[in-house]
């Protein structure tokens, strides 16, 4: 045995390094690092295919096909007949098709490698429910595509024997494909990396591979050169005027906001967790029903306040604008009224369609936020950065990402209003496991 100086034994060079120095040191993970710049290219390709048939479908049936029938705005009633038809075709995925049409949104977000076989499925549920009025987001089904894609694209490259290599693509492909529809590479791979649950020496090593797809795919969108890039709607909110840094009101409003969002959104996690409870012995007359009281709800939003029914139906994600660039031009009526029929529409979608289930949450909270904007010494866009964080934390929940993602919606006002989202998310998520350990549905 070899010793050292001091006359000690000599500790081998191997053991020596730490877990990521031997990362490095292996061929196997560096050529996973290679497969995962390598995917990361067609893999947003197939991303930005995706989110534009989605959008090329609910343009059509939202404001294409209306106003070529002669109506100048969409009448109430609109919605029931989509999202009848929707409801019918996901039924279909969900009762006959292998993998079901994909993850139950109220689940969470699965990040489980998805076979070939599984993507018509998840393509029809999502193409049917999405674009027709389901109140859920694409990232859902645009995380199963990615994870299908890269394994499909990487089997002519390299044998994935090893399942570790095979979970590494899986979560890099999934990367890639978040990073269109957030507008930002970090964003996508934030969510995944805590959505798998990882820590320690295992975050390093899954890290890289979903930095490098997130990066090098996201070239599709930003461009390169004289290459302009690709255009995609996605997630993001205009220029706002808020305030230089929030004031002590508006920190101290934070707090018991963030409990009642916690707390209501725990409401609609129990209409998902019913609804889906039922509907995995009737799949398809659950996702039928689920479909026509999205409907219900949608018409009768329309028809209490006036304004369109695709308000309620649909993710929420093209209201975010209007919202945030004049919240005083939405009357408080209006307000609770469009919170609580878009949180039965969602509540219902989250346990029999198909979808993701943090675009809707994003709105909810940004609409909480502005109706509790009048509270005295609370700004408006302090409340909805506020708002949106509680939401989106108390829904997943993924406090990292969920801080991560508002701060960089927030834009110009994202370093004034960091406190604000961080609060309201470390609020609402300890809110939201007090509930539910006093309940009994899941551990300290």
């Amino acid at each position: 045995m070899t010793t050292d100086d001091a006359g000690a034994p000599a500790v081998p060079e191997e053991e020596r390094l730490s877990d990521e120095q031997r990362a490095a040191r292996n061929r196997g993970y560096v050529g996973v690092l290679g497969l995962s710049a390598a995917i990361g290219i067609p893999v947003s390709f197939v991303a930005f295919g995706f989110l534009a048939l989605l959008h090329a479908i609910e343009h059509g049936v939202w404001e294409s096909l209306p106003e070529s029938l002669g109506y100048a705005e969409v009448p109430w009633w609109w919605t029931l007949p989509w999202l009848a038809v929707g409801g019918v075709l996901v039924g279909v995925a969900v009762r006959w098709m292998p993998g079901h049409g994909g993850h139950v949104p109220i689940d969470g977000l699965g990040i489980e490698p998805v076979p070939a076989r599984m993507v018509p499925g998840i393509l029809l549920a999502a193409l049917a429910g999405l674009p027709l009025g389901a109140v859920l987001g694409p990232e859902a089904p645009l995380l199963a595509l990615g994870s299908a894609c890269a394994l499909l694209f990487v089997r002519p490259l390299a044998s994935l024997d090893d399942p570790g290599a095979r979970a590494l693509i899986t979560v890099a492909g999934a990367s890639a494909a978040l990073a269109a529809i957030f507008g930002n590479p970090l964003i996508g791979a934030v969510f995944v990396l805590e959505a798998a649950g990882l820590a320690g020496p295992k975050l390093a090593r899954v890290v890289l591979p979903s930095l490098l797809s997130s990066g090098v795919g996201f070239l599709v969108f930003t461009g390169m050169g004289a290459w302009t890039g690709l255009e995609i709607s996605s997630l993001s909110l205009p220029p706002l005027d808020g305030p230089v840094r929030p004031d002590i009101g508006d920190v101290l409003w934070t707090v018991p906001v963030a409990v009642v969002i916690a707390f209501a959104v725990r409401q609609v996690h129990h209409l998902g967790r019913w609804t889906r409870d039922r509907a995995v012995r009737r799949p398809f007359e659950y996702a039928v029903g689920a479909a026509l009281v999205v409907g219900l709800c949608a018409g009768a939003y329309s028809l209490l306040t006036g304004r369109s029914p695709e308000e309620v139906a649909l993710s929420g994600q093209g209201m975010l604008e209007p919202l945030a660039s004049d919240p005083a031009a939405w009357p408080l009526w209006v307000l609770v009224a469009l919170i609580v029929f878009k949180a039965i529409g969602y509540g219902v979608s989250l346990g029999a369609l198909r979808g993701g289930a943090i675009f809707p949450a994003i709105l909810l909270g940004a609409a909480a936020g502005v109706l509790v904007s009048g509270l005295p010494g609370y700004g408006a866009i302090p409340a909805m950065a506020a708002g949106m964080a509680a939401a989106t934390a108390s829904v997943l929940p993924f406090p990292v990402a969920s801080a991560v993602l508002v701060v960089l919606l927030l834009g110009p006002s994202a370093t004034a209003m960091a406190p604000v989202v961080l609060i309201a998310v470390v609020v609402a998520f300890v809110s939201e496991q007090i509930v539910a350990t006093q309940r009994g549905k899941r551990p300290a």
